[in-house]
């Protein structure tokens, strides 16, 4: 088809908004499928008559008369419909719904303009006539008449059999909606807009990244000067250096006044970018209901799908990458979860299974979770497939937990379906989802329930935007907790608190919660007394509260909270670690959590092992404490070799983590002290260093170390194996 080549530049704009438009349409007509009232019918079909009358006018207005004859039959099969509000039959819907495929496929072909072996658009009409007569007959009311009285109402240049009946109109030749939008003037339309690829984005992203970094340090620099200034009050405080304190304190002032100004240049850029680069997460989801209901029509089964918090903006190369896994998880619910509508009877269920997605973002992270209220994971018939395909010894198998259990089915090629359809049965499953989630920095989780359903977790980082956390000091570790769980800062005073034998809890708006030090809480130093003036935090999540007493406030933060690394992952007390200004980790922990009623009942006693961290680095302390804790070890920390020894001296320790490079007393000195004391001289050692020489290693194993690992070793996840095996040959000698 040859096109004026002024319209065929507007063809590219006009596949987006079909596609966009069809997307719509399909919802709608999943929806008109239900059992619906009269009134609820009724706008759902106004919606669905506008959207297929703007795809006719804007098709005839480009000269695409195969297209603009497509739309208007999708018109003329839908009417009957429309006029008495009544429900789509199923057969009608699959016409419908193929035909709105067919434009799609075929608007995009023009606009690339590979048209030369593009098949031709089956008519319809011919389609739904032969499995649906009533429709048949209700078409038969003239539609030339119908044709006429819509171009006049619309104002659309309508193909095939319009063509006579409105060249008698004046008022046909006006476009539509869409049509005006897409014939309107190149300046108009498109001199206001740029084409800006993803590598562009990309850099103006870091760019902001190092501007809020900037604007840290400039708080920090404030910080510090309005701490020298106090300090010089206090010891010069005569006339002589009234002048330059008075200039100092202008000097605080201002770099305030600037910060604040490079808050507001980076919450704007922010917010630019994320209108540049992100879209709604039901753009990704609304399809999935046509995905649904194409599924059930093959299997025999009823199912509809339901979304919750689809408005959440994400990354659009996020968006594209969690689109193939949002779909296996809807296949996998249809076709393993939900049973067929008799069984789901004789169990008492509604016969239509339910599919629910819900969206949440905390921060940086994004969670989506894929729940369905079906079969469940069947535990004996999974131990049962592993046992068949050899995946672990019997003994081991049997010995599983169930969550141990579900977790075999992310094993490559498992599947227990024995036949092979074209949903599911080639092996090809689960693993792959996880896969393609861990490529994304992600996470995905599976939790089941016989008889109730099966709910997938999704947990992955969006790359745009900051999250406020306030920052906070536990013992001499920096940890991040998100701002919007923060209900209320108080402080701890002897007066307000009820102190028990094994608590201490605190009233706060007619309740009373329980009190609890984030540095024992964490494992961080040994249980102790709450003391006066220490601040409290209330945190708030998942409808519990609880009152955390920290060492110090530092203040609130905006930052970009990242995962953690992948051997850390299963840390359930960390949310993601963040920046900040002088290049340190920080850690973030989870509020929900904090908040676990069966975590508080243990906060002070655990039944594992207990470690001491001894490291001059903030930054290798938390590295090696979260990848001890991921092992079960409750961990403890100290700055320099003199502060371990007394740690060392006033608890028990299974096994210690020394740094050997260390100012004043470094790592061989305290494995030597250390091992010069009888009460501590069987405690195992492994000393951690940047130096990896053999000559470094012989003489931290002369020094009395147990093991000797470097820290790239420790990057790579190995101080955990390592440590077991220290421990193990300990046990063993």
């Amino acid at each position: 088809m040859k096109l004026d080549p002024f319209l065929q530049d507007l063809l590219p704009g006009f596949a987006v908004e079909a596609e966009e438009i069809a997307q719509r349409l399909q919802g709608e007509l999943v929806d008109l499928e239900r059992d619906l009232t009269s009134e609820q019918r009724r706008p759902v079909y106004e919606s669905l008559a506008r959207g297929l009358h703007t795809l006719k006018g804007t098709a005839a207005t480009l000269g695409l008369e195969p297209l603009a004859e497509l739309a208007h039959q999708m018109e003329n099969l839908i009417a009957p419909f429309r006029e008495g509000l009544r429900r789509v039959p199923t057969d009608l819907a699959d016409a419908l719904l193929r035909g709105i495929d067919n434009f799609v496929m075929h608007a995009k072909a023009y606009a690339m303009g590979q048209t030369d072996d593009l098949p031709s658009l089956p008519p319809l009409d011919h389609l739904v006539a032969e499995n649906t007569p009533s429709t048949a007959a209700a078409l038969e009311v003239a539609p030339k008449e119908v044709a006429a009285e819509e171009g006049e109402s619309h104002g659309a240049t309508p193909p095939s059999t319009e063509r006579q009946t409105t060249q008698t109109h004046p008022g046909a030749h006006e476009p539509s909606e869409g049509s005006a939008k897409l014939l309107a003037t190149p300046e108009s339309e498109f001199e206001g807009s740029w084409r800006v690829n993803t590598g562009q984005v990309l850099a103006l992203m870091r760019e902001v990244e190092r501007l809020r970094e900037v604007r840290l340090r400039l708080d920090d620099r404030r910080r510090e000067l309005e701490i020298a200034l106090a300090s010089v009050q206090r010891i010069a405080a005569q006339a002589q250096t009234a002048e330059a304190r008075g200039l100092v304190g202008s000097v605080v002032r201002a770099l305030g006044e600037d910060g604040d100004e490079a808050a507001d240049v980076v919450s704007s850029l922010e917010e630019g970018l994320k209108s540049i680069s992100t879209l709604p997460l039901r753009t990704v989801l609304d399809p999935l209901q046509r995905t649904v209901r194409d599924l059930s029509r093959r299997s025999g089964k009823e199912a509809r799908l339901s979304v919750v918090g689809g408005e959440v903006s994400l990354d659009r190369r996020l968006l594209d990458s969690i689109k193939a896994p949002l779909v296996h998880l809807i296949r996998n619910a249809v076709d393993h979860g939900i049973e067929a509508p008799e069984g789901r009877r004789g169990r008492g269920k509604h016969r239509e299974g339910a599919i629910v997605i819900r969206v949440e973002q905390r921060g940086n992270l994004v969670f989506i979770e894929v729940e369905d209220d079906g079969n469940g994971l069947d535990e004996a018939r999974i131990r049962d497939e592993a046992i068949r395909r050899g995946m672990q010894p019997l003994v081991e198998l049997q010995a599983l937990t169930t969550s141990e259990v579900h977790q075999l089915i992310f094993h490559p090629g498992f599947s227990t379906k024995r036949e092979v359809t074209a949903t599911s049965g080639r092996g090809v499953g689960l693993d792959v989802v996880r896969s393609q989630v861990a490529a994304l920095n992600g996470t995905l989780e599976v939790h089941s329930r016989p008889g109730q359903g099966t709910r997938f977790v999704m947990a992955v980082a969006a790359e745009i935007g900051s999250s406020p956390v306030l920052m906070v000091r536990c013992a001499e570790q920096f940890l991040g907790v998100p701002l919007l769980s923060i209900d209320a800062l108080l402080t701890a005073q002897q007066a307000l608190l009820r102190v028990g034998r094994n608590r201490v809890q605190i009233e706060y708006r007619e309740q009373i919660l329980q009190v609890t030090d984030l540095s024992v809480f964490l494992g961080l130093r040994p249980p102790g007394p709450v003391e006066d003036g220490k601040p409290l935090m209330i945190i708030k999540a998942n409808g519990r509260q609880l009152a955390l007493a920290v060492d110090e406030v530092i203040g609130d933060r905006d930052l970009m909270i990242r995962p953690l690394p992948a051997e850390l992952r299963d840390l359930p007390a960390y949310q993601g670690a963040a920046i900040l200004a002088q290049g340190q980790l920080m850690l973030v922990v989870r509020s929900e959590w904090l908040t676990d009623p069966g975590r508080l009942v243990n906060t002070v006693s655990s039944a594992g092992q207990r470690a001491l961290v001894v490291d001059d680095s903030l930054t290798a302390r938390a590295l090696h404490r979260a990848a001890l804790e991921s092992g079960g070890y409750l961990v403890h920390t100290a700055s320099d070799g003199q502060q371990g020894l007394e740690q060392l001296a006033t608890g028990s320790y299974d096994v210690v983590i020394c740094d050997v490079m260390m100012a004043g007393m470094d790592g061989l000195v305290f494995t030597q002290k250390l091992r010069a004391r009888a009460d501590l001289r069987n405690v195992p050692v492994v000393l951690v260093s940047a130096r990896d020489t053999d000559a470094d290693r012989r003489r931290g194993l002369a020094a009395g170390a147990d093991a000797f690992l470097s820290k790239k070793d420790c990057a790579s996840g190995r101080l955990l194996s390592e440590v077991s095996a220290v421990l193990a040959r300990r046990r063993s000698a």
